[in-house]
């Protein structure tokens, strides 16, 4: 077994009360996200108004009135803080964990089967399953999500083994406060939001397990539509940050850091979903328009052609109001929904250009709205993660489902003991010939 790894179906977390008498301590005067994504049906009805816009805002780019002035966090993680994993207790110096400073060696195995030599970046892919080009090729598929506001977690659904040792992200407190989205891309975990100074990207990096500052897009932005195929990642719309709705978007390139500017959306849109499907990229749903409704519509954007087109009815509902963004998973080039609000799960009929229902949502894949839980395709499955639903039941549960085996039947394969909510997901695919 690579080391850092535990198959322990239950992990012991410790960080989860020290993350939360961490926040007390500090006595930050504003509420963390969960808790605004917790109370936003209240906040919305006893105002009675629907200004979802000027929330998503303030959630997103933070309320600099009562956020603090500059102060990155310098503070020194220990194993202790990070947790040990069971199974991890063996004095034998083989079995133990990697030190938490130089064990780039430790973690290329961790990520890709003992096989950092044989190992092609250009295969990594994001929310769906890449065929080998030629020869032989071996998948390894990660579930990266954040349940802690700069702290991440790794579990491999077909081994059912958690990367111990994840780095923390070291940010001022404007970006541990405001939200923030995420994309694997390539080797990298990218983590979008906005400190005290403006728009920024931090970078994880599987090969030296560290986070850096990426370079920010041509037009920075928040609440927009993305989805990655191998080293490259597409971020479509969004808001900007005078708060205006933009149809711009952009290609990014993990291997160079590069942003380039792609052809406009057909329509200006935030809060939508974007996925990669049968080699093209699809944004889904989201809102706009004068009237701030939601969109029933989406766009399809040929990579070899550069163009555009319209596809209306694809969007299975969210991304307006006080709704998450679509919640979408790919798996062998089908399109899968997940309805939280009928707690059901939705496939596309890419002919009939309809949405039907073939199964369930998990009973504890509880939510707020669609806010709260992540539905993923990863390789041959649908994940979800799905966070506490009472504040007596802290554990994070992550869900799997084969579609080619027949409708939804859902088996927990992983577990954690979290008490907070789940903030981000990303899907990555390491392969190695």
């Amino acid at each position: 077994m690579p080391e850092g790894v535990s198959n322990s179906l239950e992990e012991a977390d410790s960080q989860g009360s020290k993350n939360s008498s961490h926040m007390k301590d500090d006595n930050i005067g504003m509420e963390t996200l969960a808790s605004e994504l917790q109370k936003m049906p209240l906040l919305l009805e006893d105002d009675g108004t629907s200004d979802d816009h000027a929330l998503e805002l303030n959630l997103a780019y933070g309320d600099h009135d009562q956020l603090p002035s500059r102060e990155i966090i310098n503070k020194k993680i220990s194993d202790d803080d990070l947790g040990l994993l069971p199974g991890s207790h063996d004095s034998d110096a083989s079995n133990s964990l990697p030190s938490a400073i130089g064990r780039e060696n430790s973690i290329k195995q961790d990520l890709i089967g003992r096989r950092p030599r044989n190992y092609h970046a250009s295969n990594i892919v994001g929310d769906h399953h890449l065929n080998p080009s030629s020869g032989e090729s071996e998948h390894e598929y990660w579930v990266y999500f954040a349940c802690h506001l700069l702290k991440w977690e790794a579990f491999n659904p077909d081994t059912k083994t958690w990367m111990s040792h994840l780095p923390v992200i070291q940010a001022d407190k404007c970006f541990e406060l405001s939200d923030k989205e995420s994309m694997g891309v390539g080797t990298q975990l990218l983590v979008l939001g906005k400190d005290v100074l403006g728009q920024i990207i931090y970078k994880y990096n599987v090969f030296t397990n560290s986070w850096s500052e990426a370079r920010l897009m041509n037009k920075p932005r928040c609440l927009f539509g993305s989805a990655s195929l191998g080293k490259t990642a597409i971020f479509a719309g969004g808001v900007d940050g005078n708060g205006k709705i933009t149809d711009a978007v952009e290609i990014y390139d993990s291997e160079t850091g590069a942003w380039e500017t792609l052809p406009s959306l057909l329509k200006p849109r935030k809060m939508s979903s974007g996925v990669y499907m049968d080699g093209k990229f699809y944004v889904i749903g989201g809102s706009g328009g004068n009237d701030m409704k939601p969109y029933d519509c989406g766009e399809e954007y040929d990579l070899a052609t550069k163009k555009w087109r319209a596809i209306p009815n694809m969007s299975p509902g969210g991304g307006g109001g006080s709704s998450a963004p679509p919640l979408l998973a790919v798996v062998d080039n089908e399109l899968y929904a997940a309805d939280c609000a009928a707690m059901e799960v939705k496939k596309y009929d890419k002919k009939r250009n309809l949405w039907w229902s073939i199964g369930s949502l998990p009973e504890r894949a509880s939510n707020i709205d669609g806010w709260g839980i992540a539905f993923r395709g990863c390789g041959k499955r649908v994940v979800i993660v799905g966070g506490p639903r009472t504040h007596t039941d802290t554990h994070v549960d992550i869900y799997s489902w084969v579609p080619s085996e027949g409708p939804p039947e859902w088996t927990i394969v992983g577990r954690k003991k979290s008490d907070s909510f789940v903030y981000n997901c990303a899907i990555m695919c390491y392969c190695s010939n």
